[in-house]
């Protein structure tokens, strides 16, 4: 099933043309129901839905430099730190936006905004301390993950070898558009991943390249604990902007539109707008920022 959030915050299932109604609050509540909610007998036409971020989880896991191609690009412009698979750590999920939702340039903050496709797994049920053998039964659903980053503040963060606050920034988390089951996906690990911006293609690569299986990553987050409608991001892949010898003239500005791609999960597709655009106010002055993260 492809499973939706759509209208006043609605949820059921897309079947062809039409979205079928779910008795349910949420998606997250479809899951901690065992997927088992009824029907309410509504339909809805697709082409007059208007779709919503999928799903608001109670914990969003990151996994950075899960896919080879990633960490290499990230050596061969010397970032300050490796970019392995053991850095991991929580997304804001109050920065989570859905399908056509404008990610909000903060031009206070960031000169260096860039993007990362991703796959979002979908946890489909409470549990921790698991091996990769037993993964599959958490393992519910993917839904497409654009991993917003701030290079600037993150160069900033990783001097003390963790970041989180420039990938966590208000709206910088656009997920959808819709979460397609496990069931529909005979392989997990042969999705063709494109994004483009305006069009242009910036990232190509498939999950096959990702260092640990779907299965591995759920099962080491496990000991964290998860909650049915959790989310676990895989890594992104070869080609974002700031690992780019020409990272100046690719990252995102104002009027960019960004569509990730990934195969059997649909198109996620979120404008960049400005500060002034988005909160109809002036750009306040970034000096507090800037002058507290400078400071030893």
């Amino acid at each position: 099933m492809k499973l939706v959030t759509f209208n006043d915050h609605r949820v059921g299932r897309i079947e062809g043309e039409v979205v079928v109604e779910f008795d349910c609050g949420s998606l997250r509540e479809y899951f901690e129901l065992g997927q088992k909610s009824r029907e309410t007998g509504a339909t809805f036409a697709l082409s007059s839905c208007r779709l919503r971020a999928p799903i608001i989880p109670k914990k969003f896991f990151h996994t950075s430099g899960n896919f080879t191609e990633h960490e290499e690009e990230s050596k061969a412009v010397n970032w300050s730190h490796p970019m392995h698979k053991g850095i991991v750590f929580f997304q804001n999920v109050d920065a989570i936006i859905g399908p056509d939702e404008p990610v909000i340039y903060p031009e206070h903050l960031t000169q260096k905004l860039d993007y990362e496709i991703e796959v979002a797994i979908v946890i489909g049920k409470a549990g921790k301390f698991f091996s990769p053998e037993e993964a599959h039964e958490y393992i519910a659903g993917y839904t497409i993950f654009n991993d917003i980053t701030a290079r600037d503040i993150q160069m900033r963060e990783m001097q003390s070898g963790v970041f989180s606050f420039c990938k966590a920034i208000d709206t910088f988390c656009p997920i959808g558009p819709y979460i397609t089951t496990a069931d529909e996906i005979d392989d997990p690990h042969n999705l063709e991943m494109e994004l483009y911006v305006n069009g242009d293609l910036r990232q190509k690569g498939n999950t096959s390249k990702m260092k640990l299986s779907m299965a591995q990553l759920v099962a080491f987050h496990s000991p964290q604990g998860y909650s049915a409608g959790d989310l676990l991001s895989t890594g992104t892949i070869g080609g974002v902007a700031g690992f780019s010898p020409v990272a100046e003239t690719l990252y995102l500005r104002p009027g960019d539109v960004v569509e990730a791609k990934v195969e059997k999960l649909g198109t996620l597709r979120n404008p960049i707008i400005s500060w002034e655009q988005g909160h109809q106010t002036a750009v306040p002055s970034g000096e507090f920022w800037n002058s507290t993260v400078s400071e030893p």
